[in-house]
């Protein structure tokens, strides 16, 4: 009788500590906005979690920051840049550091921010063709403030475009419906140059991405994820954070445009994170 008494204790103690065990943390929503590059940054977050062996899902969302504000999210990727702007209109900051920290001390309270991307960045770039640059002297985008009259500029329709760059005042782009006919109006001399990311995988090869150095003359963008005070144990903000490390602009492009071919977003990340392991 005894025997059978403590066999019995034996296995309510082992079946709770299998249970305390193979409980963990709940799974991690991270959410991204309905945009194709939003989703796959999104993927990324989630695949970077599943790697560190916890559960994540990935939700879309008109405004996935106030779904991180009201706690439907646990974190949400996003660009320094833009987080900025949204937070804090007017903000002079430029440079990838500068940036990210003023972002940082505008964050409302509760959320927070992990590890930017340092080689990932996807904030504007002019694009020009080849005979341009050599007229200008380089491929610095120092050089367009010299060449500032009479500059057209032109993008695809609602794209974001900086007002100025140093001391040149911009006029408003002229809009195309693609980038397809946006760079061919390059290519034709109808613009002087034309409005594009630096991680936007439809540049044609034959234009050239002016660089930005230093001091920048366009505010940064890089990814960041934002995260909820206390929503992440150590080792899920650390596999959230070893991201930064891996993730580069060309690879964001390359990614991009897969998913631009019609490759899932989903999959897509988590093949890339697979490349790319983490904790290594």
């Amino acid at each position: 009788m005894r025997t059978g008494r403590l066999a019995a204790l034996l296995t309510a103690l082992t079946v709770g500590c299998a249970t305390a065990t193979h409980g963990g943390p709940p799974e991690v929503a991270v959410g991204s906005g309905p945009g194709a590059e939003s989703t796959l940054l999104a993927g990324i977050y989630a695949a970077a979690l599943r790697s560190y062996g916890f559960g994540a899902r990935t939700e879309t969302a008109a405004d996935p920051m106030s779904g991180l504000d009201s706690g439907a999210f646990t974190v949400v990727p996003a660009f320094t840049g833009r987080t900025l702007q949204r937070l804090q209109p007017g903000a002079s900051a430029m440079s990838a550091a500068g940036v990210y920290r003023a972002m940082v001390a505008a964050l409302p309270e509760g959320v927070l921010a992990g590890d930017y991307t340092t080689a990932a960045d996807d904030k504007p770039v002019l694009v020009v063709t080849g005979p341009t640059s050599t007229a200008w002297g380089g491929q610095d985008l120092s050089e367009l403030p010299k060449h500032c009259d009479g500059l057209v500029t032109g993008a695809v329709a609602g794209f974001a475009a900086p007002p100025a760059v140093g001391a040149c005042r911009l006029a408003a782009p002229r809009e195309f419906p693609s980038g397809e006919q946006l760079f061919a109006a390059l290519r034709a001399g109808q613009l002087t140059a034309a409005w594009a990311t630096a991680a936007d995988p439809a540049i044609p090869a034959d234009l050239v991405a002016l660089a930005d150095g230093k001091p920048a003359l366009i505010r940064a963008e890089n990814v960041v994820p934002l995260y909820r005070r206390n929503g992440l144990a150590d080792r899920q903000l650390l596999a959230v954070n070893e991201v930064a490390g891996v993730l580069d602009t060309v690879a964001l492009a390359d990614m991009r445009r897969q998913v631009a071919g019609g490759a899932d977003p989903q999959a897509v990340a988590g093949a890339w994170l697979a490349e790319h392991p983490l904790g290594r």
